[in-house]
């Protein structure tokens, strides 16, 4: 559920029957924004409807067309749309990532394009593609920790956002992840809203 000063929207998983799909997005079209961080009344409508769930939530940002700026002077960022980068980086895989989904990545079958930086013959931050609708396009950003806090989350976003020319990007986060929040406040992006999420 996106809350925005605007609206709400939502988005229902495949796994939720059509009637009960369709009666939690009417739930959401009349309910009414909260302010960020505060869950709006319809949540806990749809939490009834949905039985027990978990709740989380987080600020959701937008990216401005690029160019966006930020350097990484202690990394090469490469970029999916150079074939010779992803063969450079497909040894590097971090031991989080399982070997069909790393593959997927550099293949570019499943969250391309991707920009990642590359420090001390390591992969130390990507940003790829979480999600690509035609609406728009979500980062999804991960850091090894050994390079958390050295610009190099905020430096493979700006460089992901310069391979989606032309769409609207959003970057969202928990809103317990303050690492996260620092990178959208380094790149000086722009929150719009808070996403949560229900999950049974």
């Amino acid at each position: 559920m996106g809350v925005a000063a605007d609206g709400m929207t939502a988005v229902v998983g495949r796994d939720v029957p059509g009637a009960l799909a369709a009666r939690l997005l009417d739930l959401v079209a009349r309910g009414v924004p909260s302010s960020p961080g505060q869950p709006p009344e319809v949540l806990e409508r749809c939490r009834a409807l949905l039985g027990e769930t978990t709740v989380s939530g987080g600020p959701c940002y937008l990216i401005p067309p690029p160019p966006v700026l930020f350097d990484a002077p202690v990394a090469v960022v490469l970029r999916s749309d150079d074939p010779a980068h992803a063969e450079r980086v497909r040894s590097l895989r971090p031991q989080n990532w399982a070997c069909d989904e790393w593959d997927d990545l550099l293949d570019g079958r499943d969250g391309a394009p991707w920009a990642m930086a590359v420090a001390d013959d390591q992969v130390a931050a990507v940003c790829h593609t979480a999600r690509l609708t035609p609406a728009g396009a979500e980062a999804g950003v991960w850091t090894a920790p050994a390079f958390r806090g050295r610009g190099l989350a905020a430096a493979t976003t700006a460089a992901w956002a310069g391979l989606l020319p032309g769409t609207r990007l959003f970057y969202s986060t928990s809103a317990d992840n303050h690492s996260s929040q620092r990178v959208a406040a380094r790149l000086g992006l722009r929150a719009i809203g808070w996403l949560w999420k229900l999950t049974r």
